[in-house]
């Protein structure tokens, strides 16, 4: 008997409106066979066509259409029905984004091959996944099969075999009546207007918004509070808190202050603005007078505008109030800038592909309690899209892993290097395991801000990666994510060479293309892509432990192992510590997490060894001019800490001639100036960083000064300012003061004849 696909579909939607929840309909088999089922179903149910919206490839139907590369678009909207076509290969990102946009009572379709054979196709995503010298053959299937298996067992998920021609399961929960919640009643105590708390949907929305009357504490009356004051919301997806942000923006505006709203992208922030302009229409005794996705003005003289993460903290000064909304898809050291701000409020999802809650609640929660902000938390945790306990949900938070966290505290709260055991982790282990694939993501999420469901496709099919951990009493305590790299063929060197680009190759790919080394790609190296320690045990060098493991490995078999990362001198220090190399600092600011990145080798062969030593040279000879121009605002620590991790043989040669020591010496012994040739003065401290010699001793204001105006070439103004002395007169004679004990280790004391005249000459006076 023919199954019947639109009355099971009809079944399916049915329950779902009636539990106010998601019903997830796979048609697994041939794909013509399947746009047929789905066109009359759609026809059959009661749902507008501008309510639904295909993902895939192709423009199959009459409603709207997205290819997976964009599903990015339904953030912040719903749609009653779903289609996601999998059948040219299945982004997981776009598998999350959409579970997210379907509504309660809505269904989320799945067009797929025949489920046994899924794992065997290869699509787009897998070929994205087969970066050279690998070949799409050697990526394998396990995140599909791992998902089939998810389908399979989880409730509310009906699945049509056309294949076979049968109902497999038909997804129908039988759910008992939901008992209607109580309606709500804002507090007769709230400063906000009543409207803010009535356009609330649940109790936990509503604390949500009184949760930001506190940043309306005035610093001057003690009664209040603190002068600085913090917001945190806490949620997974669906529970309303860019809602919240928004009617509390709202209700700040409408009061006439001026709130500043960030977050990854203006179209995060959009249910922010909307329902911030919806509020501020219904009061009377207000009127808006500008409004769109980036700003809104009212007759009171409040606003609410957007800045891009990086401009807004520019901006915190003109602001009376911050909102950072998707804090989590933001790194630590974005964060941190914010807290810059007197009333600031952070709102992030814990568990999703915008962002990894994970590092925001561990690391940037760390940041915010040793701040002097006041704050107050809040988590929502009742559903507003669908009903609590929504079986897409349940489903889609352990298919794509969304809320893995690392093994509890007590569990590894005693490891320690000597405690610990060092562990492949095969990607058929991690399939077979469960429990030790949600500790080794969960800690993964947890070393990156944005570790997305595309990353677990990666760690169990990518043919070019490999995962290590320490394990304490059977719990992954310290994961390293490990990228094979190099190993080019000449064709391919050539290629890159010539300006094409090659995946997954990233420290070749830049060592060539941009700093025109044909034969980079030519030694095999690792590279590690991201490496997290349980927070539990940090500081005790397990991160260390685990990199010395991968180099007694790896060290016989590859040329170099390398790493990139959003260079702080903290990381600098770490990895330098651990035998790595500053080789090149980008010269852009990476956009999401706001620093330059630094490329860093430890080699481990005679081939490795000749790469290594050539750039760290060449970086060397190129930092100061660098220094002058693109990385002219480089943080000073992270330049000081990025060129003491250059390999020391690979200091410049201090080649000054007789007359440059005469305007070295004569600025900081006598009366000469910097300003007539700042150059041998950037020689000379550059080779002072890279060698760092135990004979010279400065401060570290000294060394500062020596980055901001020898190097950078900032004015005497902004450097007096910036290092606090009391004036550019008295700067000035601190850098001259700065460079004698360079003058003496590099020309007195290594016999420099006019060196030591001139040290001579005016030390007499």
């Amino acid at each position: 008997m023919t199954v019947d696909v639109v009355g099971h579909a009809e079944s399916l939607r049915a329950e779902a409106t009636r539990a106010n929840e998601r019903r997830a309909l796979v048609l697994a088999g041939d794909r013509e066979r399947g746009y047929d089922e789905l066109e009359a179903v759609l026809d059959a149910l009661p749902v507008a066509i501008t309510d639904t919206t295909l993902v895939g490839s192709e423009d199959r139907l009459r409603c709207e259409h997205l290819p997976q590369a964009n599903a990015g678009e339904l953030l912040g909207t719903t749609r009653e029905v779903v289609i996601l076509d999998a059948h040219e290969g299945l982004r997981p990102n776009a598998l999350g984004k959409v579970v997210g946009a379907v509504d309660g009572g809505g269904l989320l379709v799945l067009l797929t091959p025949p489920l046994e054979a899924w794992s065997d196709r290869r699509g787009a995503f897998d070929e994205s996944l087969a970066v050279p010298p690998f070949q799409l053959s050697e990526v394998t299937g396990r995140f599909r099969r791992r998902l089939v298996e998810t389908l399979r067992a989880h409730r509310g998920i009906s699945i049509v075999d056309l294949e076979g021609d049968r109902l497999e399961f038909d997804g129908l929960t039988d759910p008992a009546p939901r008992i209607a919640a109580p309606a709500l009643e804002p507090s007769a105590t709230h400063r906000f207007p009543t409207e803010a708390y009535e356009a609330c949907l649940t109790v936990d929305q509503l604390e949500a918004v009184d949760a930001f009357e506190s940043l309306l504490a005035d610093g001057s009356d003690e009664s209040t509070g603190a002068d600085r004051q913090a917001v945190v919301l806490e949620a997974d997806r669906g529970r309303g808190k860019s809602s919240a942000a928004g009617l509390a923006a709202g209700a700040f505006a409408a009061d006439g202050l001026d709130v500043l709203v960030t977050a990854p992208n203006a179209r995060n922030a959009a249910e922010v603005f909307e329902r911030a302009r919806e509020l501020c229409e219904r009061l009377e005794d207000v009127d808006v007078t500008a409004a769109d996705s980036r700003r809104l003005e009212t007759t009171t003289g409040g606003r609410v505008r957007f800045h891009e993460p990086a401009e807004a903290v520019d901006r915190l000064e003109t602001a009376d109030i911050v909102v950072v909304d998707e804090a989590a898809a933001l790194p630590v050291s974005r964060l941190e800038a914010f807290l810059a701000a007197d009333r600031v409020a952070f709102a992030t999802t814990i568990h999703g592909y915008e962002g990894a809650g994970r590092g925001f609640s561990v690391r940037f929660r760390d940041r915010l309690a040793e701040s002097d902000h006041d704050v107050t938390d809040r988590t929502l945790v009742e559903p507003i899209r669908y009903a609590a306990g929504d079986p897409v949900e349940v489903w889609a938070f352990r298919a794509l892993l969304l809320d893995a966290r690392p093994p509890v505290a007590p569990l590894v709260a005693d490891a320690d290097p000597e405690t610990v055991e060092y562990r492949r982790l095969e990607p058929d282990d991690l399939l077979a395991d469960e429990t030790l694939l949600r500790e080794t993501f969960g800690l993964l999420v947890l070393a990156h801000y944005r570790t997305e469901p595309n990353d677990l496709a990666r760690l169990l099919d990518a043919p070019n990666l490999e995962a290590r951990a320490l394990v304490h009493e059977g719990h992954v305590v310290s994961v390293a994510l490990l990228a094979r790299e190099g190993n080019l063929d000449p064709a391919t060197r050539t290629m890159m060479y010539e300006g094409g680009r090659v995946r997954g190759n990233m420290l070749p790919d830049v060592l060539t293309s941009q700093l025109r080394d044909e034969s980079a790609g030519e030694p095999a190296g690792l590279r590690v892509v991201r490496i997290a320690t349980h927070h539990e045990a940090r500081s005790r060098g397990l991160g260390s432990r685990l990199l010395e493991c991968v180099r007694e490995e790896f060290a016989d078999e590859l040329d170099w192992l390398g790493t990139g990362f959003g260079a702080t001198s903290g990381l600098l220090e770490f990895w330098r510590a651990n035998g790595y190399r500053t080789v090149h600092l980008s010269t852009t600011r990476n956009d999401a997490s706001g620093e330059y990145s630094a490329l860093m080798l430890a080699p481990t062969s005679d081939a490795g060894r000749d790469l290594h030593d050539r750039h760290s040279r060449w970086f060397a000879r190129r930092f100061a001019a660098l220094c002058s121009d693109a990385l002219d605002d480089l943080e000073p620590d992270v330049a000081r800490t990025a060129l003491r991790s250059v390999d020391r043989a690979a200091a410049p040669p201090v080649d000054l001639s007789d007359h440059e020591w005469r305007v070295v010496a004569g600025a900081a012994y006598g009366p000469g100036l910097f300003d007539v040739d700042p150059g041998p003065f950037r020689r000379l401290v550059v080779r002072y960083f890279v060698e760092d010699p135990d004979a010279v001793d400065l401060t570290e204001r000294k060394e500062r000064l020596f980055v901001l105006r020898v190097l950078q070439g900032r004015d005497w103004p902004t450097v007096a300012e910036r290092l606090e002395y009391h004036s550019p007169g008295q700067c000035m004679r601190a850098l001259g003061d700065a460079v004698c004990p360079l003058v003496d280790y590099y020309g007195a004391d290594a016999g420099v004849d006019a060196a030591i005249e001139v040290r001579e000459r005016f030390s007499e006076k």
